[in-house]
């Protein structure tokens, strides 16, 4: 199975707009710019976001 990534700024855009702004401050800190869907799926669901609404990313960049 192909690992799923998503932006974390599209997840923190979504809690902001739903009023959840200390939750979309605690997922910018905690979380990396890219997100892993698999590992992260629980939390998301604690957050009431489905991950298939979501934009795919196609891949993880690579920081030196």
């Amino acid at each position: 199975m192909t690992a799923m990534h998503v932006r974390r700024a599209e997840i923190v855009s979504i809690l902001r707009s739903r009023g959840k702004l200390a939750r979309a401050d605690w997922f910018e800190r905690e979380l990396p710019e890219i997100v892993d869907v698999g590992k992260n799926r629980s939390l998301l669901a604690t957050l009431e976001i489905d991950p298939d609404g979501l934009r795919w990313v196609d891949r993880v960049p690579q920081h030196a």
